[in-house]
């Protein structure tokens, strides 16, 4: 008995004196992205493996791809996801349709990035054109598509599902394209790259640049969430994550042509497919990365979602943001805190 007792002290000192890291060093986080230029520090962090190197010997990131947020939502409710880049609309839904229990956003990534892009030929040259057209989305639900509605009943326009006459096509991006060229489709709401793809070798023709509808320009197309019951068992490896975040944002606002390399490398492996160097250039242009998660905008779009019928009334979002660790990364990097 007293060798048993001295082998159990001994276990004890070795966990007591044993680094976090080692203690957590079979953790496998497991991250959402989708190739989209407006998720620039998740696609640059994966190429420069900036955060399994941050997060230290014996971690495992698993990045997974997807092509828009509802399927990312649907993952963090199976307990198939720790973190994702996302956009604010299906974030939103997962948070009310959790009761507020499954999801947070601890971060931000991107301002800006998306356009609503229509056809040369498609006859479309003001709002009230969109009567009777096919416009896209990447998917029912994802924020492109809460913009879209949200724009076409602040035109007086409805939907074919809300009894109007405007078929809005929840489509993946690369079909968009493909639909383009072939003249079934006469407009699309895209994030970037794919709205300058469009432009550029779709034959289409920027109708609106969705920062023209915000203040400053700024709005929140993307931010970092994190499964809640990931972020309660494992808060130092968010930590972590989010200084790794704010470290590439700063190296991707100070370095645009070594990150725009690294950007369409991880979406020729993405897509099978790089883009131009002027197409890149267009798409970078109309974002900005940042680690600011801008809450007031996604309020705002809930808001809207109210008014367009997509959501039936406005929720409580005070649970929805959890930002003390970013503001712990922030203060020990003598940057501004986000109130």
């Amino acid at each position: 008995m007293t060798a048993i007792l001295k082998h159990i002290r001994y276990i004890a000192l070795l966990l007591a004196v044993a680094p976090i890291g080692a203690i957590h060093a079979q953790v496998e986080v497991r991250a959402a992205y989708f190739p989209n230029i407006s998720h620039s520090q998740a696609l640059v962090g994966k190429a420069q493996g900036a955060f399994v190197r941050s997060l230290g010997p014996g971690f495992r990131v698993e990045w997974k791809q997807f092509n828009a947020g509802p399927s990312v939502i649907e993952a963090i409710f199976a307990g198939a996801l720790d973190l994702a880049y996302i956009g604010p609309s299906p974030t939103l839904n997962g948070y009310i349709q959790s009761h507020g229990d499954a999801l947070r956003v601890v971060g931000g990534a991107c301002s800006g990035g998306a356009s609503l892009v229509v056809r040369e030929g498609a006859g479309i040259a003001k709002a009230s054109d969109f009567h009777g057209k096919r416009v896209a989305s990447p998917q029912l639900g994802n924020t492109q598509d809460v913009a879209l509605r949200a724009w076409l009943h602040s035109q007086g326009l409805a939907t074919t599902d809300k009894g109007g006459d405007v078929q809005v096509l929840p489509l993946a991006n690369p079909d968009q394209l493909t639909l383009f060229l072939k003249g079934e489709l006469d407009a699309a709401w895209a994030p970037e790259p794919w709205a300058t793809l469009l432009i550029d070798e779709g034959h289409g023709r920027l109708f609106l640049d969705e920062r023209t509808l915000w203040p400053n320009g700024q709005f929140v197309s993307a931010h970092l969430i994190v499964r809640t019951e990931f972020l309660r068992q494992h808060p130092e490896v968010v930590r972590q994550w989010l200084r790794t975040q704010v470290d590439l944002t700063d190296w991707i606002n100070a370095h645009p042509a070594d990150a725009k390399r690294l950007l369409n490398g991880e979406i020729q492996k993405d897509t099978g497919k790089a883009l131009p160097a002027a197409e890149l250039d267009e798409a970078f242009a109309r974002l900005t990365p940042t680690w600011d998660p801008l809450r007031s905008t996604l309020a705002a779009s809930a808001q809207a979602s109210v008014q367009a019928g997509v959501l039936h009334r406005l929720p409580d979002l005070s649970g929805l943001y959890d930002l003390t660790l970013l503001n712990q990364v922030l203060t020990e990097k003598k940057k501004k805190v986000i109130p």
